[in-house]
């Protein structure tokens, strides 16, 4: 019987976690495979491994704790990977050497998978004088865009979708175009934004007082506090970015506040990081602690979490030897303090086992008690394994005691972190867990409330039926089991009808018991007044929390899923028709319908021809295939290759409208060509304007209504008429002929007979 609650956790596991040899040959036959062996490699750092590893499993097993997918996916598959998910890079250097000398950095960790953040505040504003070169300071929003470029180009080389994090002090002189850099759709779209607000700027905001923007001990601007405070807001109200970091709350809380300063975090926040500092991640899931569900004996085992917490905290502080690392100061900074981060999934969908509704004020206690708990936990196994195995090697009792978090905790934790000192340095964080929590039977993510009761996923099978199946949130499944039609509870809510305050409560009343931060999003209506929004910040920094970020849908960002307001059916994306999940890629009917075209770069004496052939999913049109030629031999291998990989991509289904936004991102370094009154940046940029006028033009992009700008040079050839001679089976032309006895092709010279 499979451990599985529902056919999307199974297909997790398969291509996410499963070890498979290179061929695709599974090495793992079932996830218990997987749980044993990322028990018998975490435990074989321990001095008695035999003692250790079936405790390890039996934590794994069932989904009760989750370690961060870089763990399940890598341990104890001997390659030579990363078991941390993010870092904070080194500071980055005023100068142009140590600028590209960061960004080398930066390409050799987001190479090994790793996601990035950085603050760019060290870099002098755009205008500033650059002394010895006689010119200005581009400013260091032109570099963002570089380690932007440069992400994009790690990701087509193969590594999964780059992430990083950019920061910037709310005093730095570029703040306003920080503010606003993703006010232009193209821009920056590998990076999410933070700007660090200090606790003096949130006193002038409060105070309508003035607001100095310095570097370098130089006054640039005073500007109101209050009015950058408000473009802020405005920023995100419109664009979803930038979110906000209480800065000076995090370095006073910080265990650590002795031996580091913290100016970025990893990608999604929840782990604010010195210079090289690195996140390990795990997560225990509460809805599978709950006994008596939907009963008034509903509880949450209380003993069973603590004994899963300290487990927990034992197998991560493993993960610290066992892992590798992109780069020695990386290794050097894990070492020294042996960071992790403990979270949770699946809270929303215990406190609707035992009826409470999320962001009410009882369910915003039962939070707080339950993080503590944990909070107790952890601090207390990482107290043992101090006195088993040492402590962290920068411990300092009296400094580590005098922070701000280790002043709220119980005396007995604090007397055992003086008697036997405390061998991680950090302990918690609750970081997004959304293909984990999928992983594990489609709980509720991180402390997040459950977004959708049910939706559909549609499946395409290979032999081009569609199947659907529902994929529905574990809580709302478990009431189905025990209570069959019965109408949902009224405590049941979801992220689609709570007020943005019941976010930010539920936010706060966890940052209360983690030493670390928190990833949360704080989803809101398209249609939410902006006054009813403005404040969701300042309640934030209100309640204690050390960062805050909110969606709400817009024009440039899209919607990242929407849900029927009627009915529970679920997520669509927001672009491309109806999201698809392929088991396996469609095969190809017998005959397709497309367009080609002809494009004529500059300096090259063949043209270049791409046709994009087409099929009809739910009465739409959608590119399936397309295929690259030019009678220009030099660009052969490079059109076959780029023909290949974007027509893999197209079967897959779903929103690959991304492959436009790719391929216009390329520069050539020996210079782009204006075509029609357009720079164009290179081949693969003209390509990708090609492959998005196609889409406009059948329907699957919406064009200049999402602020998409078509490319005017592709000369339209053939449109919606059956091409004269079928399809080359090596260039894709169609148009072979019958020549001297033998199908030939007129582009590239193919013959069937050899």
């Amino acid at each position: 019987m499979s451990r599985f609650a529902a056919p999307i956790a199974e297909q997790i596991w398969d291509m996410k976690y499963r070890l498979k040899q290179a061929d695709g040959q599974p090495v793992d036959a079932s996830v218990e495979d997987s749980w044993r062996r990322v028990a018998r490699d975490l435990a074989s750092v321990e001095p008695d491994p035999a003692a250790w590893e079936d405790r390890f499993y039996a934590a794994l097993e069932d989904f009760k704790f989750l370690p961060a997918g870089r763990i399940l996916a890598g341990a104890g598959t001997g390659r030579s990977v990363t078991l941390f998910n993010c870092f904070v890079m080194g500071t980055i250097p005023d100068s142009m050497e140590g600028i590209f000398q960061s960004l080398k950095e930066a390409a050799l960790t987001m190479q090994q998978g790793g996601g990035i953040g950085y603050d760019f505040s060290t870099i002098r504003p755009k205008g500033a004088e650059v002394h010895g070169v006689a010119a200005d300071a581009s400013g260091p929003l032109s570099f963002m865009d570089v380690w932007d470029s440069m992400c994009r180009t790690i990701m087509s080389a193969g590594s999964r979708r780059g992430a990083m994090m950019a920061t910037m002090r709310c005093d730095h002189p570029d703040i306003a175009a920080f503010i606003e850099a993703k006010h232009d759709s193209a821009r920056l779209r590998m990076f999410n934004l933070s700007v660090l607000v200090t606790d003096a700027f949130m006193a002038a905001v409060k105070a309508d007082g003035p607001w100095d923007l310095v570097f370098g001990g130089r006054v640039y601007q005073t500007v109101q506090a209050r009015d950058l405070w408000n473009r802020i807001m405005r920023a995100t109200y419109d664009f979803a970015e930038p979110g906000v970091i209480f800065i000076d709350r995090i370095n006073q809380q910080n265990n650590l506040h002795y031996a580091e300063t913290i100016s970025a975090t990893n990608p999604c926040g929840e782990q604010p990081l010195p210079p090289y500092g690195a996140c390990l991640l795990g997560s225990v899931n509460l809805a599978r602690l709950v006994s008596d569900p939907f009963t008034d004996r509903a509880s949450l085992d209380l003993t069973a979490l603590d004994d899963l917490v300290r487990v927990a905290i034992r197998m991560m502080d493993n993960v610290v030897d066992a892992s590798r690392f992109p780069l020695p100061e990386q290794a050097a900074e894990a070492q020294a303090k042996r960071r992790i981060g403990l979270g949770v999934t699946g809270l929303a969908d215990a406190l609707l086992m035992l009826g409470l509704r999320y962001g009410a004020p009882d369910a915003v206690e039962q939070t707080r008690i339950w993080m503590k708990a944990i909070a107790h936990a952890a601090y207390l196994s990482s107290t043992d394994l101090a006195r088993e195995k040492g402590a962290f090697p920068l411990f300092d009792a009296d400094a580590f005691l005098q922070s701000g978090f280790m002043q709220r905790m119980d005396p007995e934790v604090r007397e055992a972190v003086a008697q036997h000192g405390i061998r991680n340095a950090l302990l918690t964080s609750i970081a997004p867990t959304g293909t984990i929590s999928l992983y594990a039977g489609n709980v509720s993510s991180g402390i997040e409330p459950v977004f959708a009761y049910a939706y559909t996923r549609k499946v395409l099978q290979k032999d081009g039926s569609r199947t659907e199946e529902e994929v529905v949130d574990y809580a709302v499944q478990m009431w189905r089991d025990l209570h069959g039609d019965a109408p949902l509870p009224d405590h049941f809510v979801n992220a689609q009808v709570l007020a943005p305050m019941d976010h930010v409560a539920m936010q706060a009343a966890a940052q209360e018991w983690v030493d670390s931060s928190i990833s949360k999003t704080i989803n809101v209506p398209e249609n939410i007044d902006f006054e009813a929004f403005k404040d969701v910040y300042l309640a934030a920094w209100d309640m204690g929390c050390k960062g805050c970020t909110t969606y709400r849908p817009n024009d440039v960002t899209g919607s990242v899923l929407s849900v029927s307001e009627t009915s529970e059916t679920a997520p669509e994306a927001d672009r491309g028709a109806a999201v698809v999940y392929l088991t396996e890629p469609l095969d190809r009917p017998g005959t397709l319908e497309g367009a080609t075209y002809k494009v004529k770069w500059p300096g090259s004496e063949h043209a270049i021809y791409i046709t994009i052939n087409d099929i009809v999913q739910s009465g739409h049109r959608r590119p399936f295939e397309i295929f690259i030629n030019s009678k220009n031999m030099e660009h052969f291998a490079w059109t076959v290759a780029l023909t290949r990989m974007i027509s893999a991509v197209f079967r897959r289904g779903g929103d690959v409208s991304f492959v436009v936004e790719e391929l216009k991102a390329v520069f050539d370094p020996r210079g782009g060509a204006w075509m029609g009154g357009r720079y164009v940046p290179s081949i693969l940029a003209a390509i990708g304007g090609v492959i998005e006028r196609h889409m406009i033009a059948i329907g699957f992009l919406a064009g200049e209504g999402m602020g998409l700008k078509t490319d005017p040079q592709a000369e339209v050839m053939v449109v919606g008429e059956r091409p004269i001679g079928p399809a080359c089976p090596n260039c894709g032309q169609y148009g072979m002929r019958m020549i001297e006895g033998c199908m030939t092709c007129p582009s590239c010279g193919h013959s069937n007979c050899g």
